[in-house]
Order: C-alpha cells, then structure tokens, then sequence
C-alpha cells in the first residue's frame, strides 16, 4: 500500500536527528528461578517479524501535546508474509521520560475499541498514570494500522456514500420491529460487501494479530528486549494475542476490562453465534444495572429519587413497558424535537451511564428523569425532568467539542486530515477479522430474541454491533489472525484485571482469560464502570507495582473501587440536576480514555 505524503517531507527531513529508545536496565520479574520455562515464539512468527527492520520517524510535538512528546510513523509490512512488498504507515507517539538515567523501558499502551487511538491515550498519560510509572517508562501509543492516525481503511469513496450505506447502523444501537430489522440486516449486508471490496486490501490485513506483529517490531526497533504492556478493554485481546504468539517476549503485560479471548475468537462449535453475543457483554451489563436497582431500594428515597416512585425494578421495568408504547419525545425550550427515545435509545443511555465510576447516580439521574417524562407526578417536575435532560445532554456535547479539538490538535502536529469518520471500518476490521460469525446477517434476528431473554435490551444491543461481520457478504479474510491456543506460557506472569460490574467486558472474560493463562495472576476489583484502573488506590496500586518491579499480587486480591452507589444523603430530594452525580460521589479522579460507547451506533470495547 502506498502511504499518504502527510508528514513525509518533514520526517524525511528529521529522520537523521529522531531519537532511538536506549534498550534500559529491564526491572526483574518476581519468577523464581524454579519456576517453569516460557513457551518460546514460533519459528515461523519470529521470521516474520524479525526479519523486518523498519525504524520510527520521530519529530517534536512537544508545543502540541506537552514537554518530552514525539510523534512519529513506521512504514511495516502490509502481509508479514511478504516482508519486500506493499507496505501501510502506522502513526505513535511517545511521551520520554523525564531522567533517562532513571529508565526502565517504555510502556506500550492501548485503549481499546477496536479502533481505539494509541497515539491519543499516550498524549493523555501524564493526566492517569501515576507519577512513579511516568519517571520510569518512556510512554508510546500505537495508532493501530487501519485507523485514526495511520494509513485509514476505507470502505466507501466519501462520506456520502459511507452515511447512506451505514444509515441504520450509525443511528439505530440496535433495531426493534420488522421493519427497522430490515434495514438493519441490509446496512449490514451492504457493510460487508464494501469493506470486502473497496476496503481491500487493508481491511483483510488488520486483525490483531497483525497488530501485535507491528507491536514486536516497535519494540525491538525502540530498543526494549521485552514487552512493557497496559491494554485496556479491546486492548486486553491485544495484549492476550501478544502474550501467546511472543510468550518469551513479554517483561509485564496487564490487561484491565478483559474479552473472554476464546468467545472473541470463536470455535467451529460457537460460530452460529454472533461473535458479540457470545462475550456476554449485555449479560454484564443487566446484571450491574440489577445490581444497581437492588442497591437504590435498600438506600431508599433520601439517598436515590428513584426509590420514591417505588421498588427501583418495578420502576424501570414500567419505564421500558412505557417507552415500548410510546417513546419518550425530548423537546427543547420552543417545542422543538431534540430527539425521540424509545426503547433501544433508552438502553443504549444507561450503558453509557453504566460506564462510569459513579454509574449509581446516573442510572438514578436517568430513570428518574425520563420517569417523570412519561408520566409526569406534576408540571413543574416534569420541566425540571426535562430541563435536567437538556443540560445533561448540552454538557455531553461541550464534552464531545472538548475532544475533537484535542484530536484536531493531534491531527495537526500529525499533518493529518481526515477524509472522514473511519471509525465504523475500523472497528469491524478488526473484529470481523478476529473472530468466527454466522454466514448472514440474518441469522442475527434470531440470535438476539435470545439475548433479549438472558440481558433485556442490553444483550441485542451488544449482539447486533457484530452483524456486518457475517461471513457470506464480509468475505475479507485475513489469512494471518490468530485464532489461538491462549495458553501459552510466558516468560513474566501477565497480570489480568477484572472488574465486578463492568458493562462491556463481563467479570467471566477476565476469570476465563486467568485460568486460560498458566502463568498469569487476577485481580478482582469491586468497582464500577469500564475497566478498574484509576478507580482505587488498591487496584492502580498493584498494576503500578506490578509494571514497576513485576511483582504480582497475592492471589484472590479484590480491591474496593472508591465511588459507591447511594453513600450520600441527597440535600435536594425535589430532584436530580445535570452534573451532581460526581457531586454525590465525590469522584473528580482521571481515568484511563478508554474508548467507550455513545447512545445510537455500534458499541465500542
């Protein structure tokens, strides 16, 4: 593949002066010297990647991200199988340590997705990791090939052509009725089919695999001997994948929010499942949101206004049976329709609330609201629902504008411009790359009265995101995916991270992804959102250690998370306003960005 001329000048012009990474003094693992020796790297995957010497361009955007940053891109192999032929850039960023004396290595990160961008959580490290692990590590963010800042796949000509393909897809989390499943099924269909022709051919050549092989050859061009690795979500896959094709060449790898790897990759006996149903993301989910309602009632109404219309689950299940009716229409100060929420709407709301540390309070900000909107207790409540609603949503999009324009900036000091929004190719790239689906799209439709069963609302709306991926129509295969074993054994242990009641990767992915792993170790956090780290000084302490020395915790640890569902007696029991969620819990802590859902489209890992 050819690459794009955008920092080519430049970097041809800085190549000379870019920086190599000084190999370090490597921290020992806590292995004893009995313990078992790693399975080695496969003859044949160490000749792919060992045989490539591709080095990073490095140039200064210290005025753009902050002190000690380069950006950077390696020109890798297209095909790991043919090393002399086409080629696609990938675009990082490092953050160097402050002392260089003081290094350890450097520490690759991934915030997962699939699509997630490495070089903007490396931008942000200095605001979530702590301080011991920033003195110690240089910080590099890979944008992996296929999106944000590397060469882009691309499955339609413009943005025309993508948004009246796409349609259902970008607006519907997930369809309901006849009518709006036929749409669904041929947006998909139409998906598939672009992304196997038009997308070729690096569509066919982003599994995680490829991925990982890009990791190896960073790293040894960076001069580290082994792996540094924090992935998050999506990024525990990679980081899994990484740990079993290279398993002696891991120095310390976590994985914080973890996929079950053998659902996401799926057998011959599991692929008439939907790859996404069979992660039991939405049964993750409806089980903390249960866990949430139960923790409303014992509180009672002066710690969660929904306790005041009664039993929380009766609450929200007359709330679904209300919005299934007739859906809820949101309008603005003049009358005007903001948008309508019926029932995939309103589930597609609550994962995201489910998504944060304070997820209690939001969940009870939400149902109250939305309540009081369908059938209102008085017309000033029913104003106050509304108005609540407004704000909430107004500071959802400052918050939005507030991160286009870091990724505006980012895509500046890149020289970057972007034909348009990939971020729909690039995740089903990779997951359709990934993992084992069924042959049509609509086959799904009966799936997910399934998943509608075990997790209401929430398991169609995390089975459907895998719906482009049937494997009659996306017929881009990418011959090199690994499909397993995930037990390997390495030659550190890998340190697997699951939170109680994450909404997206279920605790059983991280229980599953531990017994799977002969020499890894989990810690279990109590917590709430997506992925644990930053949510206690318990679970953020362990990884730090763990990263800093390779000193794993006991075994069976299970830390606290901070922010706790309904602590807080409410001063105003009229209702809740936009914003006092973090308010009642006191949560002001930065955590990782890690890539997370929005109400309508695909779901995000």
């Amino acid at each position: 593949m050819t690459t794009r001329p955008r920092t080519r000048a430049l970097l041809a012009a800085l190549t000379s002066a870019a920086l190599a990474l000084s190999a370090g003094a490597l921290t020992a693992t806590a292995s004893s010297a009995a313990a078992p020796k790693p399975d080695t790297t496969s003859a044949t995957e160490a000749a792919r990647v060992d045989r490539v010497k591709s080095k990073p361009a490095w140039f200064d955007c210290s005025s753009v991200v902050g002190p000690r940053a380069q950006c950077g891109t390696i020109e890798l192999p297209l095909d790991y199988d043919q090393p002399k032929g086409a080629t696609t850039e990938v675009a990082m960023l490092r953050i160097k340590v402050a002392d260089p004396k003081k290094k350890i290595g450097t520490l690759f990160l991934n915030p997962g997705g699939p699509g997630g961008s490495g070089v903007s959580i490396a931008a942000a490290a200095p605001d979530f990791l702590s301080p011991a692990v920033l003195a110690r590590f240089d910080v590099v963010g890979i944008d992996p090939r296929g999106t944000n800042f590397s060469d882009n796949v691309a499955c339609f000509k413009n943005l025309g052509v993508q948004a009246t393909a796409l349609g259902p897809l970008l607006t519907t989390p997930f369809p309901v009725g006849s009518k709006e499943r036929t749409a669904y099924v041929g947006a998909a269909e139409k998906f598939g089919k672009a992304c196997s022709t038009t997308g070729k051919p690096l569509s066919a050549s982003m599994s995680t695999a490829e991925v990982a092989r890009d990791t190896d050859v960073v790293r040894r061009a960076l001069g580290d001997k082994k792996l540094t690795f924090l992935g998050f979500s999506y990024g525990t896959y990679l980081g899994n994948v990484y740990a079993n094709m290279f398993p002696d060449r891991v120095r310390a790898i976590v994985i914080d929010g973890v996929l079950d790897p053998l659902a996401w990759a799926g057998r011959a006996s599991t692929a008439s499942v939907p790859q996404t149903q069979r992660l039991k993301s939405g049964e993750g989910a409806y089980r903390a949101l249960q866990e949430i309602l139960k923790r409303c009632q014992k509180a009672g109404p002066t710690k969660c206004y929904t306790a005041q219309f009664g039993d929380p689950e009766l609450v929200w299940a007359k709330l679904v049976a209300n919005v299934k009716k007739k859906p809820i229409a949101l309008r603005d100060d003049e009358g005007g329709l903001v948008f309508e929420v019926n029932y995939a709407i309103l589930t597609s709301i609550l994962l995201g609330d489910l998504y944060q540390p304070y997820a209690g309070e939001l969940i009870d900000s939400d149902i109250t609201w939305f309540t009081e909107l369908a059938n209102p207790s008085s017309t000033a409540k029913k104003a106050a629902a509304r108005a609540g609603l407004l704000a909430h949503l107004s500071g959802q999009k400052a918050a939005a504008k507030a991160a286009d324009k870091k990724t505006a900036r980012l895509a500046k000091a890149m020289g970057f411009g972007f034909p348009y929004d990939n971020s729909p190719e690039a995740f089903q790239s990779v997951l359709c790359s990934d993992g084992l689906n069924p042959a049509k799209a609509s086959s799904w439709g009966t799936a997910t009265k399934y998943a509608e069963v075990s997790a209401p609302g929430f398991g169609p709306l995390w089975s459907w995101a895998s719906a482009p991926c049937a494997s009659s129509t996306w017929t881009a295969k990418d011959e090199d995916s690994y499909r397993g074993s995930f037990s390997h054994r390495t030659s550190a242990p890998v340190l697997v991270v699951g939170n109680y009641w994450d909404p997206a990767t279920n605790y059983e992915g991280a229980v599953r992804a531990a017994h799977l792993l002969p020499s890894s170790r989990l810690l279990s956090s109590d917590s709430w959102g997506h992925t644990a780290y930053g949510t206690s000084p318990c679970v953020t302490g362990a990884v730090d250690t763990y990263l800093l020395t390779g000193k794993t915790p006991k075994a069976g640890k299970v830390c606290k998370g901070d922010a706790q569902p309904f602590t807080q007696v409410i001063d105003d029991e009229s209702g809740p306003v936009a914003g006092d969620q973090g308010l009642r819990t006191g949560t002001k802590r930065t955590l990782p960005p890690v890539v997370a859902p929005l109400p309508g489209g695909l779901p995000r890992y």
